[in-house]
C-alpha cells in the first residue's frame, strides 16, 4: 500500500518544517520538529497538517505550546522558535480527513495490518533464530 505524498519521507510538503531545528538541547544535540513531536508521542505528518490549516497566529500558539514540553527554553525563545517554524508550514493547502474522525493519519485499518504484518515477521525471524541457534548447538 502507497501512502498519501504527505506522509511519505522523501516528498512531502512538510519536510522544511518538520526537519527544521527547534534548538539546541543541553546534552548539544540538535532538536528537529520531527524528533521533538516524536518523543512527545505526536505523529509529526499528522501535527504538521492540522498546523499547516490554522491562522498562523493560533498555529504558532499551538505549537509554542508543544515546544514548551520538550526542553528548558524559556518563554519568549519559545515563541520566537514557534514563530520561526510556523512560517515553514506550506500554506493554502487543504487536506482531506480520511480514515478516523478527528485522524489524518491513514486509515485505521491499514495502521492495523501493518503491525499485524511486522509482528508475524518478527515472530518468524525469531523461530528461524531459534532454528537455527539449535543447529549450530548440536
Amino acid at each position: 500500500m502507497t501512502l498519501p505524498t504527505r506522509f511519505g519521507l522523501l516528498n512531502s510538503e512538510f519536510n522544511g518544517f518538520l526537519y527544521a531545528p527547534i534548538g539546541v538541547e543541553t546534552n548539544d544535540v540538535q532538536l528537529s520538529v520531527l524528533s521533538g513531536l516524536t518523543r512527545l508521542g505526536i505523529d509529526p505528518w499528522a501535527e504538521a497538517a492540522r498546523l499547516a490549516v490554522l491562522p498562523k497566529a493560533p498555529a504558532s500558539r499551538a505549537l509554542a505550546t508543544t515546544i514548551a514540553r520538550l526542553g528548558s527554553w524559556n518563554a519568549a525563545e519559545v515563541e520566537s522558535i514557534a514563530n520561526h517554524l510556523v512560517e515553514l508550514l506550506p500554506r493554502g493547502i487543504v487536506f482531506a480527513k480520511k480514515g478516523r474522525a478527528g485522524s489524518s493519519g491513514p486509515p485505521r485499518r491499514s495502521r492495523t495490518i501493518f503491525w499485524v504484518i511486522g509482528a508475524t515477521a518478527t515472530a518468524a525471524l525469531l523461530w528461524l533464530a531459534r532454528m537455527l541457534s539449535r543447529l549450530w548447538l548440536r
